[in-house]
């Protein structure tokens, strides 16, 4: 699979940086602050199978999300790069340093642990497959459809990201809705695999409850060379609640 791709390039950088986006999401996520990261690196904002402009297909295991990066770097002449994944994107960053961790050269994951969680996104599917399409003019009038189900009207609007208009004229989402919720169970699963022992930093937010104390020795056992950074007063959007905390964070670890 081919995945689509936004690339930011201010120098003929040496090193290059592969960003990941979560669950909903798609490359322009990050677009501002791969604007600033290319100050130093060549980086690629992806998009994950099933999301954004990248083909749709009928499973979202980890193991295939992370072949399909591998693709990417194959097709771009990457041997190695650093890797930058946020959420469920983080686990896919994860599981590829699991499987290919020649390939990688420091490892950063935003708010997610190497462990199962519980099924929390039914009244977002549920919110979703409300919008009726073909009988919806605007986003407001989605947003309003949503609203009674998703609370947080930040959210509700990076949600509705993934609307777009056919050639009909009708709405249309990008994600493939159908195949996100019948694999979500491999999509709440954990990676697995041996142990990573490459440079690995995991990114947490104080009030997100994503990396929980108790994951702690999971993460130090897949990944026993990592520590772990808090950004306080942040939840588990780290990259847009507090961009520069983030930011620098992260610069600093791969400087």
């Amino acid at each position: 699979m081919k995945l689509n791709f936004e690339k930011y390039c201010e120098n003929a950088a040496k090193n290059s940086l592969i960003i990941i986006h979560g669950l909903y999401g798609s490359a322009a996520n990050f677009k501002g602050l791969a604007k600033i990261y290319s100050k130093y690196f060549d980086v690629y904002c992806i998009d994950l199978r099933n999301h954004g402009d990248s083909p749709h297909a009928n499973n979202m295991s980890y193991k295939d999300m992370a072949d399909d990066v591998l693709k990417f770097m194959d097709d771009q002449g990457l041997s190695s790069s650093h890797i930058l994944g946020h959420s469920m994107g983080g686990k896919v960053a994860m599981q590829l340093a699991l499987n290919y961790p020649e390939r990688i050269e420091k490892l950063i994951i935003g708010d997610i642990s190497p462990v199962p969680y519980p099924h929390h996104h039914e009244k977002i599917f549920e919110g979703l497959v409300k919008i009726p399409l073909k009988n919806i003019n605007s986003r407001g009038a989605a947003d309003n459809i949503l609203s009674h189900y998703v609370n947080e009207a930040g959210i509700r609007m990076f949600l509705l990201t993934n609307l777009r208009r056919g050639d009909d004229g009708n709405f249309k989402w990008r994600i493939n809705l159908k195949v996100l919720i019948r694999e979500y169970k491999s999509i709440s699963a954990a990676p697995k695999g041996t142990s990573h022992y490459g440079q690995t930093l995991f990114i947490r937010g104080e009030l997100s409850e994503y990396i929980a104390n108790h994951h702690v020795p999971i993460i130090m056992n897949l990944f026993p060379n990592a520590r772990i950074e808090t950004i306080d007063g942040c939840s588990h959007w780290l990259h847009s609640e507090k961009p520069k905390e983030f930011s620098k964070i992260l610069l600093n670890f791969l400087a």
